[in-house]
């Protein structure tokens, strides 16, 4: 029997934009549990997303994630400002990008998706849920949709 769950399914490179320690081992547990083969790579505020995807400083031979993960309450350059530079970016707008938050503000859902997000999700407490919704937004993105090369 294959262990892999998505056998036909290619790696893809995540980036998790995520301030909350707590929030980070809960991601990076949610692709272990699962045996997601996908590479996480994780930045801690605004700024260092945006260096990231622009390859700057200690991030230059970072690699262009095929997704975000983005957080909205960031330190130093908040979640809806990268995200409005991202889909401003000719380079970067094509990459999707998934709000996974903590908000279930009405003004926050409308703001994001105003900012061209390609989902919005709000984050579970519970563990076992919050290794479901990862594992739902992984198959959508590595199985479902076509991601640009």
């Amino acid at each position: 029997m294959n262990d892999d769950p998505l056998p036909d399914a290619r790696a893809i490179a995540v980036l998790l934009v995520e301030d909350d320690p707590g929030d980070v081992l809960l991601t990076t547990e949610a692709f272990e549990h699962n045996k997601l083969r996908n590479n996480l790579h994780v930045v801690n505020d605004g700024e260092q997303a945006m260096r990231f995807l622009r390859r700057e400083e200690e991030h230059e031979k970072a690699p262009r994630p095929d997704l975000i993960l983005l957080d909205l309450n960031l330190p130093r350059k908040d979640g809806r400002a990268v995200l409005e530079e991202i889909k401003a970016d000719r380079d970067l707008r094509s990459i999707p990008v998934v709000v996974l938050t903590t908000s279930e503000a009405d003004e926050d859902i409308l703001r994001s998706y105003d900012l061209h997000a390609n989902a919005y999700v709000t984050k579970p407490v519970d563990f076992d849920r919050f290794i479901q919704v990862v594992r739902q937004i992984d198959d959508f993105f590595v199985t479902v949709v076509k991601l640009p090369r």
